[in-house]
């Protein structure tokens, strides 16, 4: 990691935690409308979808609505190796916070990365072009490592939600980094 992308993750996370709890709930529900009236998350059958920290997009309405549709959702566990499982979660599975003080589910099925349809990825910072900086750990690009072999956009489709603060001009990404098929704002919802 360059000192440029580091300078870019704290501008990132200030931004987002700068951020009130009635701005941060607005704008939440308006990315969740975004995320659910996507046509790629209509045909989804399995869902990854991340279980929020208090200062990032609220993705609770998303994954309680694909309940609803019958959608099968798995959240990500994070392995010793850095990488990351996908665990199912349902409205009675058991959560605990893991050593970085993420939410993650006890039990339940686990599926690899490559049978997910759509993947809810948080996002620190972001660009135009759709370059994602996440919060470092590498687990995200080393898990969907497989998706630099692919031509096209097949499946996961990899959707970053984030405020719109949280947008930078350019991310520099490296080698090894993966980029999002789409990243959805409070701001790109409503234009939908």
């Amino acid at each position: 990691m360059t000192s440029h992308q580091a300078q870019l993750r704290q501008t990132g996370r200030e931004a987002r935690c700068l951020l009130d709890d009635e701005t941060r709930n607005a704008a939440s529900t308006i990315i969740a409308e975004g995320v659910l009236a996507s046509g790629w998350f209509q045909r989804a059958e399995y869902v990854g979808c991340y279980l929020p920290a208090p200062e990032e997009v609220n993705t609770w309405d998303v994954i309680s609505r694909a309940w609803r549709m019958k959608k099968r959702v798995f959240a990500p566990v994070c392995e010793k190796n850095y990488r990351l499982q996908f665990r199912e979660v349902s409205p009675k599975t058991d959560l605990r916070c893991n050593r970085h003080g993420i939410l993650e589910p006890v039990g339940g099925e686990t599926v690899a990365a490559r049978m997910l349809d759509v993947v809810i990825t948080p996002v620190v910072a972001f660009d135009r072009e759709n370059n994602r900086i996440g919060m470092g750990g590498g687990y995200f690009d080393r898990t969907f490592s497989f998706l630099r072999q692919r031509k096209g956009w097949l499946h996961p489709k990899l959707i970053g939600v984030a405020f719109a603060c949280q947008q930078v001009a350019t991310i520099a990404p490296n080698p090894w980094d993966i980029r999002l098929f789409s990243v959805i704002t409070e701001e790109t919802a409503r234009s939908r």
